[in-house]
């Protein structure tokens, strides 16, 4: 009978400590505890528990197999965006320059390209120029510069505008799938270029919260696209606006902080971000879209 009581005080106690709150003292009774048998259920959720603290819960898990490319990206287009710092005595050469050369790429049927837009910077780095090409993924990018490098006057302009340049710099970048890029139209007015180096692995929820604030601005003027990097400089976001001029665009961003919402995303986005960057620029006249 003594025998008989002490087993069922020790199942007992054994069972009371699979029910117990998961914590770090725990751990080891869990993992090595016999199971009880009329009490399979618990086990059953606890053993799930301890799993998913331990090697991530199975949404996770599959979530953790999808890229951010993946996830994130419309994946139709990839979008390269070159910088070009001018040298101040040479900015009217270089601008006439790509006047000539970048309509007459972009219009050519047989490159996998489009120009989105060029612009020159108003406010922010001074004699530097912005470039957004689409191409029809990496394969379209692929082509394009394999059939550009046997074009002679693509490579007789490089030789000319590379004496002209201080420093040129390209980063590859996917659309958020939430934002396309605006087709080409004219809106005569100022463009914003914003760029956000956001801390490494906070991407996802950068995203979550930008994607349900954008609604907010979008009550007051629309977007022209967003991107995040894919070579180049990693954990960058661009994305970018139009207005008619500056005075708007002030009261736009006042305007957007009186909509619930909107300050909770940057409070929410803020927190994510190591640097950012804003410049405003003027489109060429070539510029789709401008």
């Amino acid at each position: 009978m003594l025998a008989r009581s002490s087993s069922l005080l020790t199942r007992a106690a054994v069972c009371s400590t699979l029910r117990r709150p998961f914590t770090s003292t725990s751990l080891a009774p869990l993992s090595h505890t016999p199971l009880c048998r009329d009490d399979e259920p618990t086990q059953s959720k606890a053993g799930g528990i301890l799993e998913s603290v331990l090697y991530g819960s199975k949404q996770s898990k599959e979530e953790e197999k999808a890229t951010h490319s993946k996830v994130l990206a419309r994946g139709k287009y990839v979008h390269e965006l070159q910088r070009h710092k001018v040298k101040p005595d040479r900015v009217e050469e270089y601008a006439a320059l790509i006047a000539e050369h970048f309509p007459r790429i972009a219009n050519d049927p047989a490159n996998n390209v489009h120009l989105c837009g060029s612009w020159s910077t108003d406010i922010g780095q001074q004699d530097t120029f912005v470039h957004i090409w689409e191409y029809k993924g990496y394969p379209g990018h692929k082509e394009t510069m394999e059939r550009l490098q046997q074009d002679a006057q693509y490579q007789r302009f490089m030789r000319d505008i590379r004496p002209l340049l201080i420093s040129r710099e390209n980063t590859m970048m996917l659309e958020f799938s939430f934002w396309a890029t605006s087709p080409p139209r004219v809106t005569n007015g100022i463009y914003e270029l914003r760029r956000y180096e956001l801390r490494p692995g906070n991407l996802l929820e950068w995203e979550m919260h930008w994607r349900k604030g954008l609604d907010c601005r979008r009550q007051f003027c629309e977007p022209v696209g967003a991107w995040f990097s894919q070579l180049g400089d990693l954990n960058v976001v661009h994305h970018m606006w139009t207005y008619p001029d500056l005075q708007t665009r002030k009261i736009t961003r006042e305007d957007a902080w009186q909509v619930d919402g909107w300050a909770e995303t940057v409070t929410n986005t803020v927190r994510l971000i190591n640097k950012m960057q804003s410049s405003i620029l003027k489109p060429l006249e070539f510029s789709p879209l401008r």
